[in-house]
């Protein structure tokens, strides 16, 4: 149906002109405008050099690289550099796009794609017809009017969550930037507002528990405002009580580096798009204690621990969870330590699926389980991917502070109906951020847990249930193993030294690692720590510490990164 409405609506009278000069507010990248220019296309883990091509003239290699490009955000990479011959090729591609596309055929007409290309569009209007003749600014009218007409009919077909706010916000840019098109923002602004209620909740999170998602939601309702302030719109309460919602939630996931922490699918997110989308949004408050979005953090001196407190998403919203209850990250300053590796979505789906185990974040698990498991979910159709069919039933987490420390315990029973065991981990952070002490447990607590441990015991021909706790290291760390194998040095750019220890209840050892990162050719080559061991008994413990080494200063100018001057620490 997507389809049929986009040619039923293509013979749309087109608009005049803008209501008012467009403003750009979306962010893109100097560099990979520069690359684009050069014609060498990287999109969704694919690199295609094409110099001369029109975007429009090369093969897309699959799906993903599809979306990416007919979702116009290369427009913004191209207005970032904002030269003539940026300019000249945007206007090409552009153009290319209307010719080849504009009467609603290839895979760009849905609602989703259509919304976040008629805010690139828009934003980008002046750039794009600047010293252009009057055959490029008709056929661009007439686009988005065409484009802006779809997207009235077809919003309410897309899947709740950032699609439809993508939707919905390109629809409100529309209308109100459009001459004669405002009847299409006003069903869009009501739904925008039900919309709100519906999808964040009291915490501020979503669903799908996301924090990279969150920040695209919070940025689209950022936009959404402004358009509607700019036509002299009331912005609805709901649509501002969400994003006052939504604003301490992703302060509290927020790395002392001012990105985000990587969990369920999400990545750290674009340089400066994250503390833009807090400046734009207004909003002072911060985060209180507790959990927010199901995640928990504490933050001391240079340090912040973000960490998976709660069970993950289920039903549809798990179509992009990961198994990573329990795993936390760690940053010193701007330098990220301690990682989970990141969905590995752009580079294929073996990739996505074992970035989505277990194994892949820092915490513990046993040989050959995650602590949530994939599977086809019965009865919800029109999916391709797998949800998570199996998550922990409980997951506890309380915080308390003292007189030198803040304090995480927690725990899951992710294990307990295959081995009867509990998986517990407590996470103390000293108040000089200097030092993080934690201990990993596992435990067959009631007569029932007992059994089952005695069978898995059993199974083992009472070798013992294995367990790994990883902790993967960011691509920039440093790594070497001390003192015969006692300790683990850690060495950040900063010149910050870090030393891993334990207590000898487990076989320490360094294993290579990846990190998956968004934007990329392919998968960063690092390494993690592991500590391997076997539970033998209804209680098995193992405590570890991660602290600066003494010669490290507590403050550090860290100011040079790969030869060039980086912004200062970001503060809370």
């Amino acid at each position: 149906m997507h389809r049929v409405h986009a040619r039923l609506t293509s013979r749309v009278t087109a608009a005049k002109g803008f209501v008012s000069q467009p403003e750009p507010r979306t962010i893109g990248l100097f560099a990979r405008g520069k690359q684009l220019i050069a014609g060498n296309l990287l999109f969704a883990g694919h690199l295609i050099e094409a110099p001369g091509k029109s975007l429009w003239d090369v093969d897309a290699p699959d799906e993903a690289f599809a979306e990416v490009i007919q979702g116009f955000t290369w427009l913004d990479d191209l207005a970032a550099v904002g030269d003539a011959r940026a300019r000249e090729i945007a206007g090409l591609w552009v153009g290319d796009w209307i010719k080849t596309y504009g009467r609603g055929t290839g895979p760009g007409w849905t609602p989703e794609l259509t919304g976040r290309r008629l805010i690139r569009l828009i934003h980008h209007a002046t750039f794009l017809l600047r010293g252009r003749d009057k055959a490029f600014s008709d056929a661009f009218y007439q686009s988005l009017t065409h484009q802006a007409e779809f997207l009235a009919r077809r919003w309410p077909a897309t899947r709740p969550g950032v699609e439809r706010f993508e939707a919905l916000t390109g629809a409100i840019y529309a209308g109100h930037s459009l001459l004669g098109k405002e009847s299409h923002a006003t069903p869009a602004e009501a739904a925008l507002a039900r919309e709100c209620a519906a999808q964040i909740d009291e915490q501020g999170g979503l669903a799908t528990r996301n924090p990279e998602e969150l920040l695209e939601v919070l940025t689209l309702l950022n936009w959404a405002a402004e358009a509607l302030n700019a036509a002299n719109r009331q912005v609805s309460k709901a649509h501002r009580e969400a994003i006052e919602r939504i604003v301490p939630t992703l302060r509290a996931l927020r790395h002392k580096d001012g990105s985000l922490a990587r969990f369920h699918g999400g990545g750290r997110g674009l340089d400066g798009r994250l503390d833009m989308a807090l400046a734009a949004s207004g909003v002072k408050k911060q985060p209180h204690t507790g959990l927010r979005m199901g995640f928990a953090r504490v933050s001391c001196g240079r340090s912040s621990v973000i960490v998976d407190a709660a069970a993950p998403p289920t039903g549809r919203e798990s179509h992009d969870a990961h198994a990573s209850t329990l795993a936390f990250e760690l940053t010193s300053g701007r330098r990220p330590v301690i990682v989970n590796c990141g969905s590995g979505a752009s580079f294929g789906e073996e990739w996505r699926r074992a970035g989505r185990a277990t194994p892949s974040h820092s915490t513990l698990g046993l040989e050959g389980y995650s602590s949530s498991r994939l599977g086809k979910a019965s009865g919800l159709s029109g999916l391709s991917r797998e949800l998570l069919i199996d998550v922990p039933a409980k997951v506890s987490a309380e915080s308390n502070k003292h007189d030198d420390s803040q304090r995480i315990e927690l725990f899951h029973d992710g294990y307990q109906k295959l081995f009867g065991l509990t998986h517990g981990r407590t996470l103390e952070l000293s108040l000089d951020g200097r030092a993080l002490i934690g201990e990993d447990y596992l435990a067959a607590i009631t007569k029932e847990d007992h059994g089952l441990f005695d069978k898995a015991l059993d199974r083992s021909s009472l070798q013992g249930i294995p367990y790994d706790i990883r902790f993967h290291l960011h691509p920039e760390v440093d790594v070497s193993m001390d003192l015969g194998g006692a300790a683990i040095s850690l060495a950040l750019k900063s010149g910050e030294v870090w030393v891993f220890r334990q207590d000898g209840s487990a076989e320490m050892r360094l294993e290579p690692s990846v990190y998956l990162e968004n934007g990329r050719l392919r998968p960063r080559a690092t390494q993690q720590v592991v500590l391997s061991g076997r539970a033998m008994s209804y209680a098995t413990r193992v405590r570890w510490s991660l602290a600066k080494a003494h010669e490290t200063p507590s403050v550090v100018r860290d100011l040079v990164q790969d030869g060039t001057l980086a912004t200062p620490d970001v503060q809370d």
